[in-house]
């Protein structure tokens, strides 16, 4: 049986008490149920009558109990037990809350960094399963992934196809060509479902449940969840979450969620992609900033905040000041947060379906692709750190402190941070330690995000939402770059692509973006600490 819980103060409890009357009396909880595309206006009609399969989990998803535990099994048997997952966005965040949050091991690979694609190679073949999983079936990080896993298998002495499991949409051109190669297994999933919707179905279930998750329990709570949320009053926690997300009057549009004691492993990033991309759109939205507890942004007392707080669903938290606090398990949660932000779409007046920016990173990042311009070099180097940026950003800056003070200057009153780390999140984890020390020194809302795994999640929000923002991008030289067979690219030259394509995307709308390359990792992710630091004890932007 599910349990979910929420209580709201402040301005999110205002927020719940000026529209959730409305919210009940358009009946928008049963609309929302009976699957209504008309919810969201006119224009967003055509695309949310094929995207709202979501609300009806089990019947797509049911069926695939047997099948993916069957298939454990046959794999157990061959002593296959390591999975990895090459997935981007909505194919890897779900897969990878479930698999924590259950404790069972997924290797989860959403990177383009050859640092990254390389320590899944090395981890070992012998006992591997890659699941490759692409709505689209042209997602250029799987199939690269895809396709330098199948050159490993093949020369390490494995049959290739009996290690390599697809999950994409029917008809997709991965959907084709992987039953061409004859791959172990495809698995379709439900196409009336958005990616960042489908935790619940094919996307989320078949790598976590290869990976031993407990996935028809999964969908037990969540399907026991939608009776709570089906109901037409104002006690129905979706309306209430959904209103205190998008109804607060002005709008906070930075939303800090804080996980305290949840069990939910990694939760925040999944509701960071869910939120962004489903509202960061036509100059509005919302701007999830996951943060550690006790953050500089939950105790700022900015207007343009609202904190929501992820707690144990036996603990007495209670909200302050303008806060709210969810608790709930692990599929009813999810359930929560998918129905709270379609609401949230419904007062911001938005499509939560679509995610028109997008595709304009991937655009700039395939012509430079295509293109190779020659590489322009930095404005300066400091250390093992070289400085990207126009004039009018840098001014007179000469040291890596310096170009960070001349970034943060740009921040306006209502402004934020972005950090856009495309490295290695796992062999530089200790870089997300900046983030609260320049949320202290800037006083603002700092996010931090891996290359290129956020462009399908926050990268919406930069391009779509309020511009608001400044941007700081790193990126590294490997320590050894990686071939993609049968590409004219490699790891390096994508990621990097990526980056530089984003930076372009940003900077002609008018994004003040600071570009710091370290060619040695680790000497430059300390002096970049350092230069943080220092900007803090400077009094940070002032």
């Amino acid at each position: 049986m599910t349990t979910l819980s929420f209580e709201a103060a402040g301005a999110a409890l205002a927020a719940v008490e000026n529209n959730v009357p409305a919210l009940v009396r358009d009946e928008v909880a049963a609309r929302l149920l009976a699957q209504d595309p008309t919810l969201w206006g006119p224009d967003a009609e055509a695309e949310a009558s094929i995207r709202l399969g979501w609300l009806n989990p089990a019947e797509a998803s049911r069926p695939l109990v047997g099948q993916i535990r069957g298939l454990r099994e046959e794999l157990a048997a061959e002593g296959v037990t390591r999975v990895v997952l090459a997935g981007m966005g909505g194919s890897s965040l779900a897969p990878e809350v479930i698999t924590r949050t259950a404790g069972v091991d997924l290797t989860v690979l959403d990177s383009t960094d050859p640092d990254a694609v390389r320590a899944a190679l090395e981890a070992g073949l012998e006992n591997t399963l890659i699941v490759v999983s692409s709505k689209s079936g042209s997602t250029v990080e799987t199939d690269s992934q895809r396709r330098t896993f199948e050159q490993a298998f093949t020369d390490a002495g494995i049959d290739a196809k009996s290690r390599i499991v697809v999950v994409t949409d029917p008809g997709s051109p991965l959907d084709g060509a992987a039953r061409e190669a004859g791959y172990r297994a495809v698995f379709n999933a439900d196409p009336n479902v958005g990616g960042r919707y489908s935790a619940l179905t094919a996307f989320g279930l078949v790598p976590s449940g290869l990976a031993g998750a407990d996935i028809e329990a999964l969908l037990d709570d969540a399907e026991d969840a939608l009776e709570i949320l089906s109901d037409n009053d104002g006690g129905n926690i979706g309306l209430q979450l959904g209103a205190a997300l998008g109804g607060t009057d002005p709008l906070r549009n930075k939303v800090v969620i804080v996980d305290e004691g949840s069990g939910l492993a990694g939760f925040p990033d999944w509701a960071e992609q869910l939120i962004a991309e489903s509202t960061g759109k036509l100059g509005t939205g919302l701007l999830p900033v996951v943060v550690e507890p006790g953050a500089p942004e939950i105790t700022s007392g900015a207007a343009d905040v609202l904190t929501v707080r992820l707690t144990a669903v036996d603990s007495d938290a209670a909200p302050e000041g303008d806060q709210a606090v969810v608790a709930g398990t692990l599929g009813g949660s999810m359930m929560l947060w998918e129905v709270a932000t379609a609401v949230a779409g419904r007062l911001l007046g938005i499509n939560p379906f679509d995610q028109p920016d997008v595709e304009a990173a991937k655009k700039a990042a395939r012509g430079l692709l295509d293109d190779r311009p020659a590489p322009t070099g930095p404005a300066f180097t400091d250390g093992a750190v070289e400085v990207r940026g126009p004039a009018g950003l840098l001014g007179g800056a000469g040291t890596l402190a310096g170009a960070l003070k001349a970034l943060t200057a740009q921040l306006g009153a209502d402004g934020y941070l972005s950090i856009q780390a495309y490295l290695d999140r796992f062999g530089q984890a200790e870089l997300a330690g900046i983030r609260p020390v320049l949320a202290a020194a800037t006083g603002r809302p700092v996010t931090s995000g891996w290359g290129p795994r956020f462009l399908h999640s926050t990268g919406q929000f930069h391009k779509g939402g309020q511009p608001q923002g400044v941007y700081l991008q790193i990126t590294g030289t490997p320590r050894e770059d990686l071939s993609i067979p049968d590409r004219p690219f490699t790891f390096g030259e994508l990621i990097s692509a990526q980056a530089a394509g984003d930076a372009a995307v940003l900077t002609g709308q008018g994004r003040p973006v600071l570009r710091l390359h370290l060619t040695d990792r680790e000497q430059g992710v300390r002096e970049l600490e350092d230069a943080v630091r220092q900007l803090s004890a400077e009094g940070g932007i002032s």
